[in-house]
């Protein structure tokens, strides 16, 4: 069986090329993702950044610990507490020790922080230039913490403090400092930076390591950090697990939607590969050749396509791996140092995947050539019956009913579930693969009723392309179904964002009830909120972003989003989606919650962790919808756990002079160098469109599925043309010219994407419509956006593909003499 699979190889290898291909993208692009995939697993051991001269670091925790019945839970603190001002002075008491305070500062339209000279000793920056700051006023900066040259030592620049509005002013620099990877820094005197900032945020400290211990036990929420555990007091410690993270689920994804589609393009192939040798395969049954000997051959010729491509498509993906890496690292999806490393698992991932599937896709297509009669595949060798076998239509309606099936259960029982990342990338999947599997049954029908027009046209090439696609089913499905896959995911997967943006955008334009914002990027200037509270006219809601954690089923710590403000004034400012209970019931001992909180009736307590770890039990005073999910929860300024205003929300009264209003609120921002912008350009900035990570990863998605369907458009189109060379010449002989012929080849492959397209933009438009579903049933009034502008590029890259894939063989094919031509093939 090897060697006659070898020589049918050998003679047929047209028919194998774009198998070959696919299969050897296939594995090269599983390799590449898996090389990039194995990478993430791993952050770098960074050593300390900050406190690298510190032996001990005394730090507050930022993670919350609670002990459940089945093990301890953990939770990220929004505002972790300060040092206490008695551990800072026991600390002193037993070696030196220098306090870090850390505040944003802005400096020339750059943003930095700000610490105490005096805690440089303990970190890798020193002076360049200069000296130290001694008196009030003055600063040392690094070095790229200005414009142009940087500034230097004798200048005056201006340095602004959100938060701390009498340390906004100018300042002279005394010294300059290396900069470093981690931060932009502006180090003060220590008594100026005490009195801008009078919390401690830390504390460096030359003592005995367990001595230090001991006094912190009595202290709980503090955390001793020695050796690589310094490294904790670091500005984002997790930056590099988290930023990994990010990348880890879109390489997953990407290699979830490669194996996806190139099963589909395998298959694909060797199904029309098969169809097209039927009259082969009839004279080996003729010849005494029994129905396992050609399932056999079939088989392998896919065992040793599967073999030499899986091994070149390995290669391939080593070598683009670490382009892969860059690429990622220039698009800013992956940090600085991300890099491919020595693990060689992918490899042999990919090979016995690739392998895998080149066998999976041939085993329908063997069983199929295996029952192939002599005498019927005979007589039958040239005819498309357009016959689907019952397994196929079976599994694909089993399929569809799956996709459709789980989409009405999540609208059922869980709205929300269907706007989560994970469903609304894998759940399009189960209907769009039952529709790639029905595809046959669906093609006919569309065929002729997209050419019911062009056939109706002047002159007979719409005729003849309506009759070929309608006819020839199987090659119109197999150019079809790889056009119908990429038309889906592209009008699904982005579809589905670009739905779910413009939603919470909608969403938070209806909550808000202000006609200006400030804020919303860090604390803000008190004189700003200041001011703002006495504009004449105006209704002013100042709020501070913090956080709730809360247990739920005894096991799960669920940290939410919240923002504290006065009940008064959010009232007034904001039109919350309530479903129970009043705003204006809300106070210190209470708390605003959505009904995806376990506990959500009103009146009943639950016991929360604010976002400085402490355990409180609040009432629950309201209710509101979920929403899109951006709903959060609402507390009391009490219940902030001191985090800074960072929004004010402000509302013109009935009968104010709009235009006065707004003329004060800006001069009140210029004054203190704080943006005002109206409700609408506000949200427009803090809830964008698609952009960032997710686009880019959607778009890697669609361009491996676009990608594919290029080989499958290439590949189907290039085996069927040169099986109608002897049709071409009949044409010719008929008395059409060469360019009628090429016309009516291009018209056809057009009219094949077109079917594609349209079948795929239904797929796309079902998702659209579960996505609307959702929405509604979560109270949400927002249009489906669709990306015309991506669908669009799709369909021209797929026409384009299909026109060249069908024109260029059929120009080849017209070089020769077409009575030569239907001469050697009677």
């Amino acid at each position: 069986m090897l060697s006659s699979a070898l020589r049918s190889m050998r003679t047929r290898w047209v028919t194998f090329v774009g198998s070959f291909v696919a299969l050897a993208l296939g594995a090269g692009l599983l390799a590449m993702t898996g090389l990039a995939l194995a990478a993430t697993f791993d952050a770098p051991d960074r050593s300390p950044e900050r406190f690298a001269a510190a032996p001990v670091v005394v730090a507050p925790s930022d993670t919350l610990r609670v002990a459940t019945s089945v093990g301890e839970r953990t939770a990220r603190l929004t505002d972790p507490r300060p040092v206490p001002r008695d551990l800072a002075d026991g600390l002193s008491a037993l070696g030196p020790t220098a306090e870090d305070r850390t505040f944003p500062v802005r400096t020339a339209g750059t943003d930095a922080v700000g610490h105490p000279w005096s805690v440089a000793a303990a970190t890798p920056y020193r002076l360049l230039s200069g000296r130290a700051p001694a008196r009030e006023g003055e600063v040392v900066v690094t070095a790229d913490a200005g414009p142009g040259r940087g500034p230097r030592a004798g200048d005056r620049i201006r340095i602004a403090v959100p938060g701390a509005s009498a340390a906004t002013g100018p300042r002279t620099v005394v010294g300059t400092a290396a900069a470093t990877d981690f931060e932009t820094a502006v180090f003060f005197g220590d008594a100026e930076a005490a009195r801008i900032h009078p919390a401690v945020d830390a504390v460096a400290v030359h003592a005995d390591a367990d001595a230090v211990r001991r006094l912190a036990r009595a202290f709980p929420g503090m955390s001793v950090l020695t050796g690589d555990d310094r490294r904790r007091a670091d500005p984002d410690p997790d930056r590099d697990s988290e930023a990994l993270t990010a990348v880890n689920a879109l390489l997953g994804t990407a290699a979830g939607i490669t194996g996806f589609v190139s099963v589909f393009v395998v298959a694909s192939t060797f199904s029309f590969a098969v169809a097209q040798r039927r009259r082969e395969f009839g004279l080996l049954r003729t010849a005494g050749a029994t129905p396992g000997q050609v399932r056999r051959t079939v088989l392998a010729e896919a065992l040793v396509i599967g073999t030499l491509a899986s091994a070149a498509g390995c290669l391939l993906g080593e070598a683009a791996a670490p382009l892969l890496a860059r690429r990622l690292v220039d698009e800013g999806l992956a940090p600085d140092w991300f890099a491919i490393g020595d693990a060689t698992w992918p490899l042999h991932t990919a090979f016995w995947t690739g392998l895998a599937v080149a066998l999976a896709g041939a085993a329908v297509s063997a069983h199929r050539a295996g029952r192939i009669r002599p005498v019927e595949a005979l007589r039958d060798a040239v005819v498309d019956d357009g016959r689907m076998p019952p397994s196929r239509a079976l599994l694909g309606a089993a399929v569809l009913l799956t996709g459709l099936g789980l989409l009405g259960w999540s609208l059922l029982t869980d709205p929300g579930d269907v706007l989560k990342r994970k469903a609304y990338i894998l759940q399009p999947m189960w209907i769009i693969v039952g529709c790639a599997l029905l595809a046959p049954l669906l093609v006919r029908p569309s065929a002729r009723l997209l050419t019911w027009f062009p056939a109706r046209l002047p002159g007979a090439t719409g005729l003849l392309a309506r009759q070929n696609a309608s006819t020839s089913v199987r090659r119109t499905a197999s150019v079809a179904t790889p056009v119908l896959i990429t038309v889906a995911l592209a009008g699904s997967l982005l579809g589905t964002v670009a739905t779910i943006d413009e939603a919470r955008a909608t969403e938070a334009t209806a909550v808000s009830g202000a006609d200006f914002v400030a804020g919303g990027d860090g604390p803000l200037d008190p004189r700003f909120v200041q001011r703002v509270r006495s504009v004449p006219g105006a209704v002013a809601s100042a709020s501070r972003s913090t956080g709730v954690t809360v247990l739920e089923e005894g096991t799960a710590l669920i940290s939410s989003e919240a923002r504290a403000a006065d009940p008064a004034a959010l009232a007034a400012t904001a039109r919350l989606p309530l479903v129970a209970g009043r705003l204006t019931d809300l106070d210190d001992g209470s708390v605003v919650v959505n009904e995806e909180w376990e506990t959500r009736t009103v009146g009943e307590h639950v016991r929360v962790w604010l976002g400085d770890g402490r355990a409180v039990s609040l009432r629950v005073a309201a209710v509101m919808r979920t929403g899109t999910g951006s709903n959060g929860v609402y507390v009391t300024p009490a219940n902030a756990a001191g985090a800074a205003v960072d929004r004010v929300d402000i509302k013109v009264r009935a009968g104010a002079d709009r235009s006065a209003v707004r003329a004060l609120l800006e001069k009140a921002g210029r004054d203190t160098a704080t943006p005002v912008m109206t409700r609408d350009a506000w949200v427009a900035a803090h809830h964008p469109r698609t952009g960032g990570s997710t686009r880019a990863g959607l778009l890697l998605i669609l361009g491996i599925a676009l990608l594919y369907t290029g080989i499958a458009l290439a590949n189907t189109l290039v085996m069927s043309t040169s099986d109608r060379v002897r049709d071409l010449a009949v044409l010719r002989l008929t008395g059409a010219t060469a360019s009628q012929v090429l016309r009516l080849v291009a018209v056809e492959a057009l009219m094949v994407v077109a079917v594609g397209a349209v079948l795929g933009g239904a797929v796309a438009g079902l998702n659209l419509l579960g996505v609307r579903s959702a929405l509604a049933l979560l109270a949400v009034s927002s249009p489906v956006v669709v990306p015309w502008a991506a669908v669009g590029a799709v369909l021209a890259a797929c026409a384009v593909a299909a026109t060249v894939s069908a024109v260029l063989p059929a120009l080849a094919a017209l070089r020769a003499r077409p009575v030569e031509v239907a001469g050697a093939r009677e």
